[in-house]
């Protein structure tokens, strides 16, 4: 479990910005690399259950459709465990399949919104400020593809596993506020164009520190100022101001 943030009290609100719960289950789905069909659902609903723990120890306000699909997924669960009283000759509904088939459904209409929605993320249309080409993929044209939250939060994720010990233990009460990192990023980034999503973690020696930068990228994606992407070969994490 997530330790809960101790700087000042901030909440980033994620209601109508950010993916919803089904973004969640697929990426439970493409990250564990299992089938949409056969679904482990003990191992989604604990996965699905730490995530919600985690943003609300990190201070992130998520969607109420987030608690209602957890209390989905625990209800399917639980009736998973029961045995089936199946009418002689007549099998009983896996109970997995009330979460399958608004899924199938959900991926079919994802898949459809992004092909028509689809064009150059290098287009001069799509950054605003400056940023060519040349800047955002390296020589050979690497692929990149938008990354949403539950990517941000994997990548974030990384980056506290590797503080060493006394990082992880370090509160400060006179940490920098959020809109005051903000401020810091939007002017690297004007500066600079682009950074890789571990630069803007770099020179933040302590956990409350870290947290707060991260609190800041998700504001300034809600607000519409930053992109994240990342490059399928490498793997690694660009923020681009948009």
């Amino acid at each position: 479990m997530a330790e809960p943030l101790h700087t000042e009290a901030y909440r980033v609100k994620l209601t109508d910005i950010f993916e919803g719960p089904m973004d969640l289950l697929v990426h439970l789905i493409r990250k564990n690399q299992i089938q949409v069909t056969d679904i482990p659902i003990a191992l989604v609903t604990e996965q699905y259950l730490q995530y919600l723990e985690w943003l609300d120890a990190m201070n992130v306000e998520v969607a109420a459709e987030f608690v209602v699909m957890a209390s989905t997924l625990a209800q399917i669960k639980s009736r998973t465990l029961l045995p089936i009283h199946a009418e002689e000759g007549e099998a009983g509904e896996d109970p997995r399949q009330e979460i399958v088939r608004p899924l199938l459904e959900y991926l079919k209409l994802k898949a459809a919104a992004e092909q028509l929605s689809e064009r150059p993320l290098l287009g001069e249309d799509t950054f605003t400020r400056g940023v060519q080409p040349a800047q955002f993929a390296p020589p050979g044209e690497e692929e990149v593809i938008k990354i949403g939250l539950f990517e941000l939060i994997d990548a974030f994720q990384k980056i506290l596993a590797g503080l060493p010990d006394e990082a992880r233990m370090e509160f400060t009460t006179d940490t920098i506020s959020v809109k005051e990192r903000i401020s810091q990023i939007a002017d690297l980034l004007e500066e600079r164009g682009s950074l890789t999503f571990y630069e803007l973690f770099s020179d933040r020696p302590g956990r409350s520190e870290i947290v707060v930068t991260f609190l800041a990228i998700l504001e300034m994606i809600k607000l519409a100022l930053i992109r994240a992407v990342q490059h399928l070969d490498s793997g690694i994490i660009r923020i681009f101001y948009v």
